[in-house]
């Protein structure tokens, strides 16, 4: 099960005063080019997976979706979600998308934004995408980039004779990740850039584009901030499609 930590009240405070929780996906410096990844969305049906305060899911109704499902663990983005949305095609629940089915539902898009790196595993919920997604549809999503998740190492592993392995924490230790960011005791997951993409094709997908996020130069001359975001990737942007046949 996933760590409901956005529940947390001194997690959700601090959260609400991000730029992306202020100022909506304008505030994402990543937008342009998720939503360059995205297709035609006229009368599609889709699903947002951490749909947060739905900020996506107003979106896309706004681009012509025929209808969003917005799907968040936590009761308070949902809560916040409801108080912004006023529109009967967008629909919000919650749920656990380490535990999510999705047996019956049929999208032309599942989109998730900074969701998964909070899952213990990827793969079981890539299967339920996948056969939710009708022919041809897209699945499309940002995760913290594993270059981001995996911090330096703090040690190493040693064998019983004394010979030294891989890293603790190191980039091929993959595994929970505790921070403390906006309150204490934070879980995410880093796994590799190999394992996110070998689960998609076992899943049954096909790549279509993957990107290394970065600020460019404008974004960094309007916030010098981002220019840390220049020297390594923060942000894994994916998406792939479920074959036409």
């Amino acid at each position: 099960m996933s760590q409901n930590i956005y529940d947390n009240p001194g997690f959700f405070e601090g959260y609400a005063q991000l730029p992306r929780s202020q100022q909506g996906l304008a505030g994402a410096p990543e937008w342009p080019a998720l939503q360059a990844m995205l297709p035609s969305l006229t009368g599609k049906r889709v699903l947002d997976l951490g749909c947060g305060y739905g900020w996506f899911c107003r979106a896309v109704r706004e681009q012509g979706a025929a209808e969003t499902v917005g799907i968040d663990l936590s009761a308070k983005m949902l809560a916040r979600a409801a108080e912004l949305t006023q529109d009967a095609g967008i629909h919000y629940r919650q749920g656990d998308l380490s535990r999510l089915e999705l047996i019956g539902e049929s999208f032309d898009l599942v989109y998730s934004s900074l969701a998964l790196h909070y899952l213990p595993e990827v793969a079981p919920l890539f299967t339920q995408i996948h056969g939710a997604l009708v022919a041809g549809g897209r699945f499309v999503f940002s995760v913290e980039h594993p270059i981001f998740t995996c911090p330096q190492p703090q040690g190493w592993l040693v064998d019983e004779e004394g010979r030294r392995s891989w890293p603790i924490n190191g980039y091929q230790a993959e595994g929970k990740r505790v921070s403390n960011w906006l309150a204490d005791g934070v879980i995410k997951y880093h796994r590799t850039l190999g394992t996110y993409l070998n689960a998609l094709i076992a899943a049954g997908f096909e790549i279509r584009h993957v990107e290394d996020w970065g600020p460019t130069v404008e974004q960094i001359a309007a916030n010098p901030a981002l220019a840390e975001e220049a020297e390594r990737p923060m942000l894994l942007l994916v998406s792939v499609q479920k074959p036409l046949a």
